[in-house]
């Protein structure tokens, strides 16, 4: 197997046209591929967490403990199209108004940024919380499943492309059976799946990778009977969402946009 790191936002787009038989990608990708006006041939066929576990961040010293809070501040993300809509339906769920909040791309400058260049940023608490928690580096965080429950969708999760769906489904339901197994002993042995995943990105702190698995170790089949499961109703209430919000014009069909079919029984 080849595996390579594309550059941002590609992933859906490189899947669609074959340069991947496989991507990781998130449910908000998915549903704009699909619902463009020349809508990518991709599908999400595993969801790798069963919660959305991401929320904004803020340096504790800077008392910015809810939503309304962000007023007049400055918030660094990535510039996705989905980022915007749902700062401005949770800033004004609670009475915020959204055009004083000051919003800029990020220089990858990391959690530091938001002592003194920059207010708040999304984070993943496995990956950036366990950073700033190894660093003594006090943040406030606000889950945003937390804020409105239609934000708990699925990110990330694994596609595929509608031509291999067709034209090879058996290699499909072979590669998510070794994922699935994959995942599995992760969740049995995180300390060692860590030290597994550093092998392969030695970059990473262990300690860090450590505490990242062990987080994760209780997210992976979180409320599921299996590895990968993904929810009707996961699906429709981001997709009502978006379309609440003018990320997307109208709502995607569910059958379209994801599949059980391949998962292990």
């Amino acid at each position: 197997m080849n595996i390579v790191e594309p550059t941002e936002g590609a992933t859906a787009t490189l899947v669609a046209v074959g340069k991947g038989d496989f991507g990781i990608s998130y449910q908000e990708d998915v549903t704009i591929a699909l619902a463009s006006q020349d809508p990518l041939p991709v599908k999400a066929i595993a969801a790798i967490i069963q919660h959305n576990t991401s929320g904004f961040a803020t340096y504790a010293d800077k008392n910015i403990t809810s939503v309304k809070d962000f007023e007049g501040k400055t918030y660094a993300g990535w510039g996705g199209p989905g980022e915007s809509a749902v700062l401005e339906a949770l800033m004004t769920q609670n009475g915020a108004d959204f055009s004083k909040l000051n919003m800029v791309i990020s220089d990858g400058s990391g959690f530091a940024a938001l002592k003194d260049k920059v207010d708040i940023m999304w984070f993943y608490e496995a990956w950036d919380n366990v950073k700033c928690e190894l660093a003594g580096f006090p943040i406030n965080y606000m889950e945003v499943r937390q804020l409105d429950e239609r934000l708990d969708y699925y990110t990330p999760v694994i596609i595929t492309n509608n031509e291999l769906i067709e034209s090879d489904p058996e290699m499909i339901k072979s590669f998510l059976a070794a994922t699935a197994r994959g995942y599995e002993y992760a969740i049995e042995n995180p300390d060692a799946a860590a030290e597994i995943l550093q092998n392969y990105a030695p970059d990473y702190d262990i300690e860090m990778l450590k505490m990242s698995q062990n987080y994760l170790s209780e997210k992976y089949m979180e409320d599921a009977d299996r590895w990968g499961e993904m929810k009707e109703s996961v699906w429709e209430n981001y997709t009502d969402f978006m379309v609440e919000y003018g990320v997307i014009g109208e709502a995607v069909p569910t059958d379209i946009c994801f599949t059980n079919e391949f998962l292990p029984e």
